[in-house]
């Protein structure tokens, strides 16, 4: 196909001065191996396995690591907390099975969207080891299903009667179901976990079913590996690696209801040298995603994510298949994202952010991205985030953001320097968005090599320093293909379309220094429209 290039050449053209490819340090484990059998586990679904696999655990780590092995089965446990030198294997057939027993889970002090929180404890964690594991063929079940409050919107009629005969509460508008009233009374408070000097223990007590726990969390380790094991059904977050360096997660599956509330799938937070590929992903919000702590919180820790390769990927449902924030206080810089496929979720790449947060997301290089049937945009960069599913529920209204130039602080953050290669994506609402602040535009973008079939083009405001070149841009809506608003420096570099009544459509006194390159005007019945302040000297034309 005449409009992508070649991989070695697209890599050779945008890798050019960048970083070389992380270093990520490999785990390694003595061959001694302790079966949770002989600590006196049983696979009869009935028995609470907390103490016998703990001990194992415990064992293995004291006698200098090795391998704690989880046989074929059903094992029911509560919390399992990895130490130092030990890989948790799951035998195929094993299914190790989180109770729904809410009291054993202890309230601890942990993290949650970037904030210090109360929380419940992870069903899986670990803090401070290192060399850890959890590998195998075998299955980890979060019990999901038992911690989750769930929309009406999300569910069938018969779904939603079947949920509601189960038992818990009704919000007041009966649109969203609880699993009990501790979890109601948690969710009709802002931010009822965040730990606060004048919250008691009986406080917390009080919405602990609210304060959903991670299925996994694993907090300042060094060497870690994920690997072969399926993780389905979280409480919230599925796997939360945080503070975490040198980390490999390779050919897991992760699996979450696509109604479940913060069903994420992997969420690298403030982590170092990270490595995930070959998985799959089919999840209720986003698939992959890269955090580093929220506004205050996250600038004072100040640790971004970053060296990160994460290739051969496949998303299926999800908010956003490959997704930078909302919460990157911290920053993220070094990031690598290659041959990576998204079928079916909301926003293919989607990097998103708010005034609050500050950080800065930067030197982001992402190539060989192919998508289908993706409900909203293919790639999004969007700097008004307002914490919503991406795609409005039927009957959803939603109001545009007021726009308004603030001061630029610590708070204000950058978008910059992303390099973005080589993208295939059949059906899209729109191919490509990008929102910048007025007082802070997304800068620095390059996209190139492009195939982009959608209902709409692009559509971009505020934004400076941006070439889009090699670009098919295959749309159901052609007035106009493409929409440009208070941006400066804009390349449009040899832009393929159908015919069209409008080609670009140019508005707001800022705009200024767009150049329309080697792109056959003549298909358009006009090539370019201005208005709202907009003047005719702020595109130059080099047609064909």
């Amino acid at each position: 196909m005449k409009y992508i290039l070649t991989v070695t050449f697209a890599i050779s053209i945008f890798f050019a001065g960048a970083q070389k490819y992380p270093v990520i340090q490999k785990t390694s484990f003595k061959k001694d191996s302790f079966s949770i059998v002989k600590f006196g586990a049983k696979a009869d679904g009935l028995t609470l396995n907390t103490k016998s696999i703990n001990n194992a655990i415990d064992a293995c780590s004291k006698k200098g690591g090795g391998v704690v092995v989880v046989p074929a089965g059903l094992w029911m446990t509560g919390p399992v907390v990895i130490k130092s030198n030990v890989n948790l294997h799951l035998q195929k057939g094993a299914l190790l099975q989180f109770t729904s027993d809410f009291s054993q889970y202890s309230l601890v002090k942990s993290n949650w969207e970037g904030l210090p929180q109360m929380r419940n404890q992870s069903p899986l964690s670990a803090d401070g080891a290192t060399n850890i594991a959890v590998t195998g063929l075998g299955i980890v079940d979060g019990n999901g299903d038992a911690w989750r409050m769930v929309k009406k919107d999300k569910l069938t009629e018969s779904q939603w009667k079947k949920l509601l005969a189960s038992g818990g509460e009704l919000s007041d508008d009966k649109k969203t179901w609880y699993p009990s009233a501790k979890t109601k009374l948690g969710s009709t408070m802002k931010n009822p976990g965040e730990i606060t000097g004048d919250k008691t223990p009986e406080f917390y007590e009080s919405i602990k079913d609210f304060l959903r726990p991670n299925l996994l969390v694993f907090t300042n380790c060094k060497k870690v590996l994920l690997e072969g094991v399926t993780f389905q059904n979280s409480p919230a977050w599925c796997l939360h690696p945080l503070m975490c360096e040198d980390l490999t997660v390779r050919n897991i599956f992760v699996k979450n209801p696509w109604y479940a509330q913060n069903g994420d799938g992997i969420d690298v937070e403030s982590c170092k040298n990270v490595l995930i590929e070959g998985s799959i992903f089919d999840v209720g919000d986003d698939g992959i995603c890269i955090k580093s702590g929220r506004d205050a919180a996250g600038r004072k820790r100040a640790m971004p994510t970053e060296n990160l390769i994460a290739r051969n990927n496949t998303v299926y449902h999800a908010h956003g298949g490959f997704v930078i924030g909302s919460e990157m206080s911290g920053g993220a810089r070094n990031l690598w994202v290659d041959n990576n496929t998204f079928i079916g979720t909301d926003i293919g790449l989607r990097f998103k952010t708010t005034r609050g947060r500050g950080g800065v997301v930067e030197n982001i290089y992402i190539t060989n991205t192919y998508m289908k049937d993706i409900p909203g945009e293919a790639i999004l960069f969007d700097m008004y985030y307002a914490a919503q599913d991406p795609i409005p529920l039927n009957g959803e209204k939603r109001e545009p953001p007021k726009v308004q130039t603030l001061p630029v602080t610590e708070e204000t953050p950058q978008f910059r320097n992303f390099y973005i290669t080589n993208v295939v994506c059949n059906g899209a609402k729109k191919a490509i968005f990008v929102r910048g602040l007025p007082e802070m535009s997304v800068k620095n973008i390059v996209l190139k090599d492009m195939v982009l079939q959608a209902d709409e083009g692009l559509d971009m405001t505020e934004g400076s320093g941006i070439t889009l070149k090699n670009i098919q841009l295959i749309t159901k809506n052609r007035n106009p293909v493409m929409n440009i608003h208070n941006s400066r420096n804009i390349t449009l570099d040899k832009i393929g379309y159908s015919d069209a009544e409008v080609l670009l459509n140019v508005t707001g006194e800022k705009s200024g220094g767009i150049a329309l390159n080697e792109t056959d005007i003549k298909k358009a019945k006009k090539s370019v429209e201005f208005g709202y302040g907009a003047k005719e000297e702020a595109v130059k034309l080099k047609a064909l």
